[in-house]
């Protein structure tokens, strides 16, 4: 292997010769063996930090603060890492000291090599274009990290909201499937009054539409930016035009229609926007496991527990039960809504844990954030594709279940009185006979009369469809 020596406060150091990062990321390498997990493990992260990038360039160059031929090298390497480029590049750990610093040195020096190359220079040769000079003018840490997080946050956000759509599309699906297969509902795991399992459906998609409606209106706090903020809000060593030209820039790059906070010295410290978001997550990871543990108590047996839907059988269940089948997509999908949860508190207490003008557990909040947003789409589409979509009802048990319970006992108040109904449960409990049979018995009502009032359309739409 050869080298190239670079330079910085602490002195020299032997960078190896072919890569694109440099001496700052050499010691956070060193500094932070953490997580194992690189930065250029979120390619949505390294999108925003090439945009950032670009946008600045562009803006520095209006602001005839950067020359032509360095803006040019600079906007050609940030658009092939946007568009892909360069990924295994960004190699420090995501928990890392100094408030995302590693991070942002990182992209300076895979930006200025790169761009380098474009001019004809070789890595390392900052005499011409500089990470800290060129790549970073205008710029600190503490605007552009934060910045980034949001704009990655945002894209994935906007990839989970598909997630929960196709999870919504596939509960309205057995919502039709299931319209007239009619049901035991349960309060308190009791027996309560009929339902129809097309019902018990329905209410999972209404679920996912409301927790899409609260994301959406998280994600409209990610658009108010930092940038011109440089160290602490004070827009020090930038240009007065500067932060309004680039939040404009890097709209027109994303496609997001930015905002710069009206006060920057307070956005630069606050991390109000990812505890809110994370708030949105964990309501639907919440949502999620409900449904989960519901799928799993509806499934349960085959014989021995309620038994009403079978999911779909993905493999084996037991090293030493024949025949066993678990519910491993919904166990998988609780497992990330636990995660989920955990992470809500982790970001809670970085987002709280903050001194002065600058949060410097941000890279935590991010780690914790994207894996939120990144499982829980994957929950979400595993939930969809590999489970409800085959998702099927044991109807002749469900029949028989409604036609034994005694809730149905409930229909009957407004007709014989809620202190007759209560005796007909009561010797329906004792007995085990049905709550019509012992109605008719009793010749509380005619046979005519309670097949209307116990007919499976009543029973489950009292008030019509």
């Amino acid at each position: 292997m050869t080298f190239r020596v670079e330079h910085d406060l602490l002195g020299d150091r032997e960078v190896p010769a072919d890569v694109y990062w440099g001496v700052h990321t050499l010691r956070a390498i060193e500094n932070f063996p953490i997580s194992g997990e690189r930065i250029g493990h979120n390619p949505e992260l390294i999108a925003a930090l090439a945009a950032i990038k670009q946008a600045a360039a562009l803006a520095n160059n209006e602001l005839g603060l950067l020359d032509a031929p360095r803006t040019d090298a600079i906007v050609r390497a940030c658009a092939e890492i946007r568009a892909g480029a360069l990924h295994d590049q960004f190699v420090v750990d995501v928990i890392q000291g100094g408030a995302g610093t590693s991070t942002n040195m990182n992209a300076n020096e895979v930006v200025a090599n790169r761009a380098l190359e474009w001019m004809g220079h070789s890595k390392g040769d900052f005499r011409h274009l500089h990470p800290n000079e060129h790549v970073n003018l205008g710029q600190s840490t503490n605007d552009v990290y934060p910045t980034a997080l949001k704009l990655a946050a945002w894209a994935q956000a906007q990839a989970l909201l598909v997630a929960m759509a196709e999870l919504r599309n596939a509960f309205l699906a057995k919502r039709e499937e299931f319209a007239d297969v009619l049901k035991v509902g349960r309060t308190q795991l009791q027996d309560a009054v009929p339902m129809t399992l097309g019902q018990e459906f329905g209410t999972y998609a209404v679920m996912m539409d409301e927790d899409m409606l609260r994301l959406v209106e998280a994600m409209a706090f990610l658009r108010e930016i930092n940038l011109g903020a440089t160290a602490i809000g004070t827009g020090i060593n930038s240009h007065p035009g500067y932060a309004d030209l680039v939040r404009r820039k890097l709209s027109e790059l994303t496609g997001i229609d930015l905002i710069t906070a009206p006060d920057l010295i307070e956005s630069t410290q606050d991390c109000g926007v990812f505890v809110h978001l994370s708030g949105a997550l964990k309501r639907v990871a919440v949502k999620l496991g409900k449904i989960c543990n519901d799928l799993r108590l509806l499934a349960s047996g085959p014989r021995a527990g309620l038994g009403e839907i079978n999911l779909p059988p993905r493999q084996s269940g037991s090293s030493i039960m024949p025949g066993k089948i678990n519910p491993v997509i919904p166990e998988v999908v609780n497992q990330i809504a636990f995660e989920v949860i955990g992470n809500d508190v982790t970001i809670t207490f970085a987002a709280q844990s903050g001194q002065l003008q600058l949060n410097a557990f941000e890279p935590i909040i991010a780690l914790s954030l994207f894996r939120s947003l990144s499982h829980l789409r994957r929950g979400c589409e595993t939930l969809a594709k590999n489970c409800v979509v085959e998702i099927t009802a044991n109807k002749d048990r469900l029949r028989q279940q409604v036609e034994n319970s005694i809730g149905i006992a409930t229909a009957l108040n407004p007709h014989i009185g809620y202190v007759a109904a209560t005796e007909v449960a009561v010797e329906a409990q004792a007995t085990g006979a049905g709550v019509g049979h012992i109605v008719l018995q009793r010749g509380l009502l005619t046979q005519e009369a309670l097949e209307g009032i116990l007919s499976p359309e009543k029973l489950a739409r009292p008030h019509g469809p």
